[in-house]
């Protein structure tokens, strides 16, 4: 039994590292796997010993923490702002970011940068 949770693991591991997708998929399919590996640990050492059982509630919890890290690194799920570097201007004595999005360069306080 453990043979078979821990090949299915191996799989989701391999699926999850060929995704071109976001982070939240990503982050995803690397929590369920991480989540499945130490719930059928923990599963099969506490209760009754059931590993099956535990890798499935370690898979959805896991998957769950996962998609929204991944979520947050994106920028949504209620994050407040993206990942960005900020620069000092030395000039001015004031910071600055780069919006790739935009492709614009902005002040700290989101006035635009000329």
């Amino acid at each position: 039994m453990m043979k078979t949770v821990i090949a299915l693991m191996g799989v989701g591991v391999l699926a999850g590292a060929c995704t071109t997708t976001g982070n939240t998929e990503r982050n995803a399919a690397g929590g369920a796997a991480l989540g499945a590996l130490a719930g059928a640990v923990i599963g099969n050492n506490v209760g009754s010993g059931s590993a099956s059982t535990g890798a499935a509630i370690g898979a959805a919890i896991g998957g769950t923490a996962g998609a929204i890290k991944g979520c947050r690194e994106d920028g949504g799920c209620g994050a407040n702002s993206a990942n960005r570097r900020q620069y000092y201007d030395e000039r001015a004595g004031r910071y600055y970011y780069y919006d790739s999005r935009a492709g614009r360069y902005y002040w700290e306080d989101g006035a635009p940068r000329y």
